[in-house]
């Protein structure tokens, strides 16, 4: 028979998963695709100390219980990461589906996360030995491969307090909406005193995980619009040469002149 926990608290369901092999889930969405029955679940969907969206002077907190739609409809969210919840799905999904499992689902496809990648998100991971706190890069060590104990929840995911006012999300499916993303960029865009501080980009759907190449990024880092301009072409042939797509439903070739199409709209977009 499968059981299921549900905890009150998150230490109380700290305590059992340090005691119990079981999976958690909050909203379920993927669970009900699956096969669930010689598997043992922990709901998390209540624990208060997930369900949160909260500034801390410092970083935008948002529980990882947090359904797309509070992200969306949540003012402290910073547009970007509002817009990418707002792709997923139809409202039911996005009513149930929470941010947590959308990172935890490991899914290179996941929008929430290509937005996480370009914010520099971090997560908040915690079991009863303690906490921890990882950067999304990082936390993804391939496809469906995580730095995550079985013992372990992802708690919070940490979003910087500012510089995320210029984002950029875009997706393309293969229809307007209830579509899973067949490329995607986030992008991030900020100047500072006249030059460029940040332009982040992120591309999901593309490999393995979500792609981002800092390196590439640099040659923007400290010049004006006007030489952004002028570096522009050489800038989308790095990410030509950088970019190596898998391919799906659609070819490598396909999904690789879509990135580069969203990179120079990205670029368009903030006048280079």
């Amino acid at each position: 028979m499968v059981k299921r926990r549900n905890p009150a608290s998150l230490k109380e369901a700290l305590d059992m998963l340090a005691s119990e092999r079981l999976v958690p889930y909050a909203g379920g969405t993927d669970i009900m695709i699956g096969d669930p029955e010689e598997t043992d679940f922990i709901f998390i969907g209540a624990i208060p100390e997930m369900r949160e969206i909260r500034d801390d002077g410092s970083f935008i907190r948002i529980g990882a219980a947090c359904t797309f739609t509070e992200v969306m409809k949540n003012p402290l969210v910073p547009k970007i990461m509002r817009a990418a919840a707002a792709c997923i799905g139809a409202p039911a999904i996005r009513n149930l589906g929470t941010m947590g499992g959308n990172i935890a689902n490991g899914s290179p496809k996941a929008d929430t996360v290509s937005a996480e990648y370009a914010c520099d998100a971090k997560l908040c991971i915690a079991s009863a030995r303690g906490r921890r706190v990882v950067d999304i890069d990082k936390f993804y060590k391939g496809r469906k491969q995580q730095d995550i104990a079985p013992d372990e929840l992802i708690v919070e995911i940490l979003l910087p307090g500012t510089g995320l006012e210029n984002g950029y999300f875009k997706k393309v499916g293969a229809r307007a909406a209830l579509a899973i993303s067949r490329v995607s960029l986030a992008g991030i865009f900020r100047m500072e005193n006249g030059r460029i501080a940040n332009v982040s980009a992120a591309f999901g759907a593309v490999a393995d995980t979500v792609l981002r190449f800092k390196e590439i990024e640099a040659m923007l880092i400290g010049k004006t619009v006007s030489e952004a301009g002028k570096l522009k072409s050489s800038y989308i042939e790095a990410y030509s040469e950088a970019i190596v797509p898998i391919r799906g439903r659609v070819s490598s070739e396909y999904r690789k002149e879509v990135c580069l199409n969203l990179l120079s709209d990205f670029l368009a977009s903030n006048g280079i």
